[in-house]
């Protein structure tokens, strides 16, 4: 059953966030801490500091995982609907750098990129998705691009409108926030945020227990 794939995939990413976290705590109590003179030159407090240091490491930890997982997730989704789907690399035909472009889940005809979100306000990140697009389509594929969160920040707004207007110059397709998740719900029957969120729910209650 779908639902308990992705229960057992939330688990297993939960167990190896925390374990990663754990290794990393560890590592920090014997770092040098000599950095934090300048923390606080900036009015910044040997505690706050090292506050920061400690959810600055757990956030990229977690930023990584909650984005691999929530792919990870999606392709079950589509995997449960599409048992034919995969993942596949392809080559660049359009230039040398990278060599090749990853495919997240091909179904059918569909090449479809799966992101949690992007915040990225790099010029350069806007022409490797140019070019990843062009190369997809080259290979006949139609690129589908399914991102789950909007960025805040207005010129990662920008960014993200630039990348939808590419999408559709080629006829491709690009859901953002509540079409993503309507998207992926339509496209295979499951309801992926509705899972999710009882999931999310049963974590707090034992959390509260």
């Amino acid at each position: 059953m779908i639902e308990d794939k992705i229960r057992h995939l939330a688990a297993t990413y939960a167990q190896k966030l925390h374990e990663q976290v754990d290794v990393r705590l560890r590592e920090m109590q014997t770092d040098d801490r000599s950095h934090s003179l300048i923390y606080q030159a900036l009015a910044v407090t040997d505690q706050e500091g090292r506050l920061i240091d400690i959810y600055q490491n757990k956030g990229r930890f977690l930023y990584n995982y909650a984005g691999a997982f929530l792919e990870e997730a999606t392709f079950l989704c589509f995997m449960a609907k599409y048992p034919a789907a995969s993942r596949q690399r392809i080559p660049n035909t359009s230039g040398y750098r990278p060599k090749q472009f990853e495919i997240d889940c091909l179904v059918e005809n569909d090449a479809i990129e799966i992101k949690w979100r992007d915040a990225t306000t790099d010029g350069d990140h806007i022409t490797k998705e140019h070019t990843r697009i062009k190369v997809i389509r080259q290979h006949g594929f139609t690129p589908v691009r399914v991102m789950f969160y909007s960025p805040n920040r207005e010129q990662a707004i920008k960014v993200q409108e630039t990348i939808k207007t590419v999408y559709a110059g080629v006829g491709g397709q690009c859901y953002i926030g509540r079409d993503a998740w309507e998207y992926v719900l339509t496209r295979t029957g499951v309801d992926l945020q509705a899972i999710l969120r009882q999931i999310a729910a049963e974590n707090l209650r034992r959390e509260n227990l």
